[in-house]
Protein backbone atom coordinates (compact mmCIF):
# COMPACT_ATOMS: atom_id res chain seq x y z
CA UNK A 1 0.00 0.00 0.00
CA UNK A 2 1.45 3.34 -1.02
CA UNK A 3 1.85 6.36 1.23
CA UNK A 4 -1.23 8.22 2.29
CA UNK A 5 -1.12 11.86 1.32
CA UNK A 6 -3.19 14.32 3.32
CA UNK A 7 -4.63 16.92 0.99
CA UNK A 8 -4.24 20.57 1.83
CA UNK A 9 -7.02 23.10 1.40
CA UNK A 10 -9.28 21.97 -1.48
CA UNK A 11 -8.53 24.05 -4.54
CA UNK A 12 -12.19 24.91 -4.98
CA UNK A 13 -12.23 26.78 -1.67
CA UNK A 14 -9.14 28.90 -2.33
CA UNK A 15 -9.92 32.49 -3.29
CA UNK A 16 -8.03 35.75 -3.54
CA UNK A 17 -10.28 37.49 -1.02
CA UNK A 18 -13.24 36.70 1.21
CA UNK A 19 -15.37 39.84 0.98
CA UNK A 20 -18.37 40.77 3.11
CA UNK A 21 -20.40 43.63 1.64
CA UNK A 22 -22.09 44.98 4.79
CA UNK A 23 -24.72 47.54 3.80
CA UNK A 24 -26.59 49.98 6.06
CA UNK A 25 -30.41 49.89 5.93
CA UNK A 26 -31.11 52.22 8.86
CA UNK A 27 -34.12 54.51 8.80
CA UNK A 28 -32.06 57.54 7.82
CA UNK A 29 -31.56 55.90 4.42
CA UNK A 30 -34.64 56.81 2.39
CA UNK A 31 -35.98 54.42 -0.25
CA UNK A 32 -34.39 56.33 -3.10
CA UNK A 33 -30.97 56.09 -1.43
CA UNK A 34 -31.47 52.38 -0.74
CA UNK A 35 -32.33 51.74 -4.38
CA UNK A 36 -29.31 53.74 -5.55
CA UNK A 37 -27.13 51.76 -3.13
CA UNK A 38 -28.41 48.41 -4.41
CA UNK A 39 -28.07 49.46 -8.04
CA UNK A 40 -24.54 50.70 -7.41
CA UNK A 41 -23.41 47.35 -6.04
CA UNK A 42 -25.12 45.43 -8.85
CA UNK A 43 -23.48 47.60 -11.51
CA UNK A 44 -20.07 47.43 -9.85
CA UNK A 45 -20.07 43.66 -9.36
CA UNK A 46 -20.70 43.09 -13.07
CA UNK A 47 -18.47 45.90 -14.36
CA UNK A 48 -15.50 45.18 -16.66
CA UNK A 49 -13.14 46.86 -14.16
CA UNK A 50 -14.14 44.58 -11.26
CA UNK A 51 -14.13 41.43 -13.41
CA UNK A 52 -10.68 42.34 -14.72
CA UNK A 53 -9.40 42.81 -11.16
CA UNK A 54 -10.73 39.35 -10.28
CA UNK A 55 -9.27 37.71 -13.37
CA UNK A 56 -5.78 39.07 -12.72
CA UNK A 57 -5.66 37.91 -9.10
CA UNK A 58 -3.27 35.10 -8.14
CA UNK A 59 -6.15 32.61 -8.00
CA UNK A 60 -8.61 34.40 -10.25
CA UNK A 61 -11.73 34.20 -8.10
CA UNK A 62 -13.19 35.78 -4.99
CA UNK A 63 -15.82 34.75 -2.45
CA UNK A 64 -18.43 37.39 -1.63
CA UNK A 65 -21.60 37.77 0.42
CA UNK A 66 -24.06 40.67 0.73
CA UNK A 67 -25.28 41.53 4.22
CA UNK A 68 -27.76 44.27 5.12
CA UNK A 69 -27.79 45.53 8.71
CA UNK A 70 -29.56 47.91 11.07
CA UNK A 71 -29.67 47.69 14.88
CA UNK A 72 -28.53 44.93 17.24
CA UNK A 73 -29.17 41.53 15.69
CA UNK A 74 -30.89 43.05 12.65
CA UNK A 75 -28.92 41.29 9.94
CA UNK A 76 -30.28 40.14 6.60
CA UNK A 77 -28.16 37.98 4.30
CA UNK A 78 -29.40 39.12 0.90
CA UNK A 79 -26.96 36.92 -1.04
CA UNK A 80 -25.16 33.97 0.54
CA UNK A 81 -21.46 33.30 0.04
CA UNK A 82 -20.68 32.64 -3.62
CA UNK A 83 -17.64 32.50 -5.85
CA UNK A 84 -17.26 35.13 -8.56
CA UNK A 85 -14.74 34.35 -11.28
CA UNK A 86 -16.36 35.59 -14.50
CA UNK A 87 -19.35 37.47 -15.88
CA UNK A 88 -21.71 34.53 -15.49
CA UNK A 89 -21.00 34.05 -11.80
CA UNK A 90 -21.00 37.82 -11.23
CA UNK A 91 -24.42 38.20 -12.85
CA UNK A 92 -25.82 35.31 -10.83
CA UNK A 93 -24.71 36.91 -7.56
CA UNK A 94 -25.73 40.42 -8.58
CA UNK A 95 -29.14 39.11 -9.61
CA UNK A 96 -29.81 37.88 -6.08
CA UNK A 97 -28.91 41.31 -4.72
CA UNK A 98 -31.12 43.10 -7.26
CA UNK A 99 -34.18 40.91 -6.73
CA UNK A 100 -34.27 40.83 -2.91
CA UNK A 101 -36.90 42.96 -1.13
CA UNK A 102 -35.72 46.13 0.58
CA UNK A 103 -35.65 46.32 4.39
CA UNK A 104 -35.45 49.33 6.67
CA UNK A 105 -34.57 49.42 10.37
CA UNK A 106 -34.50 52.21 12.93
CA UNK A 107 -31.10 51.96 14.62
CA UNK A 108 -27.49 51.90 13.46
CA UNK A 109 -25.30 49.29 15.12
CA UNK A 110 -22.01 49.21 13.28
CA UNK A 111 -20.66 47.21 16.23
CA UNK A 112 -23.25 44.47 15.78
CA UNK A 113 -22.80 44.46 12.00
CA UNK A 114 -19.04 44.01 12.32
CA UNK A 115 -19.54 41.15 14.78
CA UNK A 116 -21.92 39.40 12.39
CA UNK A 117 -19.59 39.93 9.44
CA UNK A 118 -16.63 38.48 11.35
CA UNK A 119 -18.67 35.37 12.18
CA UNK A 120 -19.63 34.99 8.53
CA UNK A 121 -15.97 35.07 7.53
CA UNK A 122 -14.96 32.60 10.22
CA UNK A 123 -17.58 29.94 9.44
CA UNK A 124 -17.61 29.98 5.64
CA UNK A 125 -16.02 27.22 3.56
CA UNK A 126 -13.48 29.42 1.82
CA UNK A 127 -9.83 30.17 2.46
CA UNK A 128 -8.88 33.57 1.14
CA UNK A 129 -5.47 35.12 0.80
CA UNK A 130 -7.14 38.18 2.33
CA UNK A 131 -10.31 38.72 4.34
CA UNK A 132 -12.16 42.05 4.04
CA UNK A 133 -15.31 43.61 5.46
CA UNK A 134 -16.61 46.43 3.27
CA UNK A 135 -19.03 48.39 5.47
CA UNK A 136 -21.17 51.29 4.29
CA UNK A 137 -23.32 53.57 6.41
CA UNK A 138 -24.77 57.05 6.73
CA UNK A 139 -24.36 57.53 10.47
CA UNK A 140 -22.28 56.64 13.53
CA UNK A 141 -22.76 53.61 15.76
CA UNK A 142 -25.64 54.33 18.17
CA UNK A 143 -26.39 50.89 19.61
CA UNK A 144 -24.65 47.65 20.53
CA UNK A 145 -21.59 48.70 22.52
CA UNK A 146 -18.31 50.25 21.53
CA UNK A 147 -17.64 50.22 17.82
CA UNK A 148 -13.90 50.30 18.46
CA UNK A 149 -14.09 47.02 20.39
CA UNK A 150 -15.86 45.32 17.48
CA UNK A 151 -13.36 46.81 15.07
CA UNK A 152 -10.41 45.60 17.14
CA UNK A 153 -11.89 42.09 17.42
CA UNK A 154 -12.15 41.94 13.63
CA UNK A 155 -8.56 43.10 13.19
CA UNK A 156 -7.38 40.49 15.72
CA UNK A 157 -9.04 37.87 13.49
CA UNK A 158 -6.92 38.96 10.55
CA UNK A 159 -9.73 40.84 8.82
CA UNK A 160 -9.34 44.27 7.21
CA UNK A 161 -12.24 46.72 7.45
CA UNK A 162 -12.80 49.29 4.71
CA UNK A 163 -15.49 51.96 4.89
CA UNK A 164 -17.94 53.71 2.63
CA UNK A 165 -19.37 56.66 4.61
CA UNK A 166 -22.50 57.85 2.83
CA UNK A 167 -22.77 61.64 2.79
CA UNK A 168 -25.17 62.04 -0.12
CA UNK A 169 -27.41 64.69 1.41
CA UNK A 170 -26.57 68.40 1.26
CA UNK A 171 -23.36 68.39 3.27
CA UNK A 172 -23.77 71.92 4.59
CA UNK A 173 -27.15 71.12 6.11
CA UNK A 174 -27.05 67.37 6.75
CA UNK A 175 -25.82 66.10 10.07
CA UNK A 176 -23.45 63.67 8.30
CA UNK A 177 -21.48 66.66 7.05
CA UNK A 178 -21.61 68.51 10.35
CA UNK A 179 -20.44 65.36 12.13
CA UNK A 180 -17.69 64.71 9.56
CA UNK A 181 -18.84 61.14 9.08
CA UNK A 182 -15.84 60.44 6.87
CA UNK A 183 -13.54 61.30 9.79
CA UNK A 184 -15.59 59.10 12.11
CA UNK A 185 -15.16 56.13 9.79
CA UNK A 186 -11.43 56.74 9.50
CA UNK A 187 -10.87 57.02 13.24
CA UNK A 188 -13.42 54.57 14.63
CA UNK A 189 -14.49 52.00 12.05
CA UNK A 190 -11.83 51.04 9.50
CA UNK A 191 -8.58 49.22 10.21
CA UNK A 192 -6.12 46.57 9.13
CA UNK A 193 -3.43 46.43 6.43
CA UNK A 194 -4.15 48.93 3.67
CA UNK A 195 -7.52 49.95 5.15
CA UNK A 196 -9.24 52.94 3.57
CA UNK A 197 -12.54 54.84 3.46
CA UNK A 198 -14.11 56.49 0.42
CA UNK A 199 -16.83 59.03 1.20
CA UNK A 200 -19.80 59.14 -1.16
CA UNK A 201 -20.93 62.75 -1.44
CA UNK A 202 -23.59 62.51 -4.15
CA UNK A 203 -26.10 60.02 -5.47
CA UNK A 204 -24.56 60.41 -8.90
CA UNK A 205 -21.15 59.39 -7.58
CA UNK A 206 -22.28 56.30 -5.72
CA UNK A 207 -21.79 53.72 -8.47
CA UNK A 208 -18.32 55.06 -9.34
CA UNK A 209 -17.27 54.98 -5.68
CA UNK A 210 -18.46 51.38 -5.25
CA UNK A 211 -16.70 50.25 -8.41
CA UNK A 212 -13.41 51.88 -7.44
CA UNK A 213 -13.63 50.49 -3.93
CA UNK A 214 -14.26 46.92 -5.11
CA UNK A 215 -11.39 47.09 -7.59
CA UNK A 216 -9.01 48.26 -4.85
CA UNK A 217 -10.23 45.60 -2.40
CA UNK A 218 -10.02 42.76 -4.91
CA UNK A 219 -6.57 43.83 -6.09
CA UNK A 220 -5.34 44.33 -2.52
CA UNK A 221 -4.53 47.98 -3.12
CA UNK A 222 -5.34 51.20 -1.31
CA UNK A 223 -5.85 54.70 -2.70
CA UNK A 224 -2.75 56.88 -2.95
CA UNK A 225 -3.65 60.53 -3.38
CA UNK A 226 -7.30 60.34 -4.38
CA UNK A 227 -9.05 63.52 -3.28
CA UNK A 228 -12.02 61.54 -2.01
CA UNK A 229 -9.89 59.76 0.58
CA UNK A 230 -9.32 62.14 3.47
CA UNK A 231 -6.19 61.59 5.59
CA UNK A 232 -6.56 61.72 9.36
CA UNK A 233 -3.29 63.56 9.87
CA UNK A 234 -3.52 67.27 10.53
CA UNK A 235 -6.98 67.33 12.10
CA UNK A 236 -8.52 66.68 15.47
CA UNK A 237 -9.46 63.05 15.95
CA UNK A 238 -13.08 62.04 16.43
CA UNK A 239 -14.28 60.85 19.84
CA UNK A 240 -15.45 57.34 18.96
CA UNK A 241 -17.37 56.86 22.22
CA UNK A 242 -19.53 59.92 21.63
CA UNK A 243 -22.36 57.87 20.11
CA UNK A 244 -21.85 54.34 21.51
Amino acid sequence: MGPVHQSAIPATTEVDVELVLAVDISQSMDRDEQEIQRAGYVAALTSPEVLEAIRFGPIGRIAVTYLEWGGIGEHFVVAEWAVISDMQTAQAFAGKVAEAPLHQKQRTSIASALGQAVTMVQVNEFEGLRKVIDISGDGPNNQGGKVTESRDAALASGITINGLPLMMKNEQNAWQGILHLDHYYEDCVIGGPGAFAIPVRSKEGFADAIRMKLVLEIAGLSPNSDARVMPAAGRERVSCALFD
